[in-house]
């Protein structure tokens, strides 16, 4: 759970443009919205040669894009790419329609804002408990690194009604949904008070 900015991402594009090599962001996880931009490069300012998209593409149903550059397109032919979840016409369909609902700029927009505002109260939770060592995130993508087991602080939040992920032995995923609104937030931060603070 990091979140990669331009003075990396920048450099990077650098050097992949000066050796012709393709720079492509695996953005399964932090793409459609869950960053608060339709994309999650879009934050950067860094375009990628490739982006591959999933998780949320089709609302739960398996697909999985690629998008790639103009350059990249022309040198791909029929038959050339294949994918196991690449969609027959039931999961397009659905696909285009969350694609239509994730691009929608208000759903982005309180996705930041919520986000923001979610983070200031992770970080008051981090400083009141001491039992965190770092947050990192934006919008609905979160990741705390915590002293105790993750495992642990999870199974006291299933207890509680909160359900968190972990990303490794001591950090914490938050992901909330989309379209959470503040009092749901504020529910789940005052869950994930208690549960961190024991």
């Amino acid at each position: 759970m990091r979140v990669l900015d331009s003075n990396f991402l920048g450099p990077l594009r650098e050097i992949t443009d000066k050796r012709e090599i393709a720079l492509i962001f695996d953005e399964i996880q932090c793409g459609l919205g869950r960053t608060g931009y339709l994309f999650a490069y879009e934050n950067s300012g860094v375009t990628p040669d490739m982006l591959t998209l999933a998780k949320p593409l089709a609302g739960g149903l398996p697909m999985g894009a690629v998008l790639v550059s103009e350059e990249i397109a022309a040198t791909i032919q029929p038959g050339d790419h294949g994918t196991t979840f690449g969609g027959g016409p039931l999961v397009a369909a659905v696909a285009g329609h969350v694609f239509e609902r994730l691009s929608d700029p208000s759903l982005l927009k309180a996705v930041r804002e919520n986000g923001a505002w979610l983070g200031e109260q992770l970080e008051t939770i981090g400083r009141r408990s001491g039992k965190v060592r770092a947050i990192r995130g934006m919008g609905f993508i979160w990741g705390l690194d915590v002293v105790e087991s993750a495992n642990d602080i999870i199974k006291r939040g299933w207890d509680e009604g909160l359900l968190a992920l972990t990303a490794g032995e001591h950090t914490l995923r938050i992901l909330p949904p989309l379209i959470m609104d503040r009092d749901d937030l504020q529910r789940g931060v005052s869950i994930l008070a208690k549960i961190i603070g024991q």
